[in-house]
């Protein structure tokens, strides 16, 4: 198990997954805890001198024009996450409550927040010993940073709300105490500190974009397994013909493409079966590389804001206090937007060619792919079901980001949407997933249709057909399965890594 520092400029993408879904540990670095501790000093001297501060001696938001007494500064913190913390729906599920906790730490960890070490180092205690608190998924706009859903993190901090403690739903307050980790009671800033960021967007987001790498590389592998199952032309991924676009994502899935494809004698050469194949097999490198592109840009963005400073108001290094706008989504609500939009299209041109796979007016195989149509249905509702999931991602590729809602008497008048935009993402990338899932079952099912004629997988194919076939037969009939189950094997095998682990044992797949 890896032990993450947190130093406030170093987290990355790999960093997040390791604590978010393999329990890696996590250490406050000791520049950065004397970071926090000169932020904090300065805070503490503003209390001091009862000077006039947003969010420290005031109230917030339109109540920013309310001064707060010196006595009352730390009951107005408790009072932020209380009232705040008004979040709807269904939870965000650990991994994304781990990675919110990990993001929102390495923020405070910069210095720039005036937060207390001790308090940093109790939601790092909770992290560490999995404290995970129920978080809800809705009532974000993604500016003034997430403050509802942040509010619930802090709940349990205080002895309050709710929280899952090795596997059990249970009072903030007995998880804690279970956990052998004190609460605490805020300090001025400090409640304004936790909540007042982007690390729900940002988190949520950045998992989905990991998700996203994976399934990029796996629908290159999915395309070569239809490419051999329709006996598709591998002539259109000449990088002859990629260079001359000189379009980055292009030019490597086709080289993807041909890796995967070598050695393959199920696919063919231009001219040997037919002239030309439709879009869905010959534009595998330009819809594909598109969404590469997209998926590349949005991890370079989501690594700057992974080790961005986004509360307010900042407490510098000089000693000043700014109010600013760094809690603002829109940075990250356009990229997240762009991100469901690649996602889709992956699914979109998946989709398409399982509908090749599958329809005997566009390929040389039986119906649906079974030996008895008629009593046997095959694969015919399977792209009905891929279908309603590219339908509904079309929806959910909406962009969240062009819409606004003025709050809180209108001070707050232009809003990101970007917690939308990262949770609509995270759906689009799941139901591409379940997509892909069955343009793999039906490819190896197409595949083994053709094993007696004598042909021979690809370099890259075989060891994703060999993992396949591992857990999943070839379909004989109907009544030889309940069809979920099949599918749900191979998202199995997708979630776990096992196929695309196999193929990059045999190839480099880039992205």
């Amino acid at each position: 198990m890896q032990n993450i520092i947190l130093t406030g400029n170093t987290l990355t993408l790999e960093d997040l997954v390791e604590v978010a879904r393999h329990g890696a540990t996590v250490e406050l670095s000791e520049e950065a805890r004397q970071n926090v501790i000169t932020s904090r000093a300065i805070v503490e001297d503003i209390v001091a001198k009862d000077k006039v501060v947003y969010g420290i001696t005031t109230g917030f938001g339109e109540f920013s024009k309310v001064k707060i007494s010196q006595e009352d500064c730390a009951q107005l913190q408790e009072n932020l996450i209380r009232s705040h913390a008004c979040g709807y729906g269904p939870y965000f599920t650990t991994d994304i409550v781990r990675a919110i906790m990990l993001t929102r730490a390495n923020a405070l960890s910069k210095g720039y927040s005036g937060v207390r070490p001790q308090t940093l180092e109790t939601l790092i205690a909770m992290l560490n010993k999995g404290v995970h608190p129920l978080v809800p998924e809705k009532g974000s706009l993604g500016a003034s940073g997430d403050l509802a859903p942040l509010s619930h993190m802090v709940l349990p901090m205080l002895g309050l709300g709710e929280a899952e403690y090795q596997g059990v739903h249970m009072s903030g307050k007995e998880a804690m105490d279970k956990a052998g980790i004190p609460i605490i009671k805020l300090d001025a800033k400090e409640g304004l500190a936790l909540i007042n960021g982007t690390q729900v967007l940002t988190s949520t987001g950045a998992l989905a974009v990991y998700d996203a790498i994976g399934l990029i590389k796996l629908s290159d592998i999915t395309a070569a397994l239809s490419v051999e199952a329709l006996r598709g032309i591998t002539d259109a991924y000449d990088p002859r013909i990629h260079v001359i676009r000189n379009q980055r994502g292009q030019m490597v899935t086709a080289k993807n493409m041909l890796k995967l494809l070598e050695g393959s004698t199920y696919a063919t050469r231009q001219g040997e079966l037919r002239v030309q194949d439709a879009y869905s097999l010959r534009c595998v490198p330009q819809v594909h590389g598109a969404s590469k592109d997209t998926i590349l840009y949005v991890k370079e963005k989501v690594e700057l804001e992974l080790n961005a400073v986004t509360d307010n108001p900042i407490v510098t290094r000089e000693g000043d206090i700014i109010s600013g706008g760094n809690f603002h989504g829109e940075p990250m609500a356009v990229v997240f937007d762009f991100l469901g939009i690649g996602a889709a299209e992956i699914g979109g041109i998946s989709e398409r060619r399982l509908e090749r796979l599958i329809n005997p007016q566009l390929n040389d195989l039986p119906a649906f792919l079974t030996k008895d149509g008629g009593l046997s249905s095959g694969f015919m509702i399977t792209q009905y079901a891929a279908a309603a999931l590219v339908s509904e991602n079309k929806i959910l590729a909406h962009p969240a980001s062009v819409d606004s809602i003025p709050s809180s008497a209108n001070q707050e008048d232009i809003v990101s949407m970007g917690t939308i935009a990262a949770r609509t993402a995270r759906d689009i990338i799941d139901n591409v997933k379940r997509v892909l899932t069955t343009e793999l079952m039906a490819a190896c099912q197409a595949i083994d249709f053709r094993a007696n004629d004598g042909f021979v997988l690809g370099k890259g194919t075989k060891p994703a057909y060999d993992v396949i076939r591992r857990d999943v037969k070839f379909m004989e009939r109907d009544n030889d399965i309940e069809m979920y189950k099949e599918l749900d094997k191979i998202t199995a095998l997708i979630d776990s890594r096992e196929i695309l682990t196999a193929v990059e044992k045999a190839v480099e797949l880039e992205y």
